[in-house]
């Protein structure tokens, strides 16, 4: 192989590589940029996200251990015993619903039984 052969072929890598990495920094300047007009706008949605939080009055913190206990123990009674009726009428749905796949008419589906010919 002539001399001259090398030159060409590390000519040929050479402008191979610079032209990988001018597309590869081509492409992340593209991705960069797009970074950050995302940035932008998250900085933007946050800026009126803390204003309209900085706006809005939290409840004072009144704790449950410094208050009235009686207050407060019925309150409690009366969260378990909504919770209770939730539970009740939710079993009771389940169990309707059970009575009515238990005592399902059995002619109905007799057309299942059939053999075709």
């Amino acid at each position: 192989m002539p001399w001259w052969s090398w030159v060409v072929i590390w000519v040929v890598l050479v402008l191979a590589l610079l032209g990988m990495v001018g597309y590869l920094g081509y492409r992340l300047f593209v991705k960069a940029m797009t970074t950050l007009r995302a940035l932008g706008e998250l900085t933007e949605k946050s800026d009126l996200l803390s204003a309209r939080f900085d706006e809005t009055a939290e409840p004072a913190f009144h704790p449950a251990v410094l208050g009235p206990v009686r207050e407060y123990a019925g309150l409690w009674e009366a969260r378990r015993a909504r919770i209770a009726t939730i539970r009740h009428t939710r079993r009771e749905v389940r169990i309707r619903r059970g009575k009515l796949l238990v005592s399902a008419d059995p002619s109905r589906f007799s057309h299942l039984l059939r053999k075709r010919n």
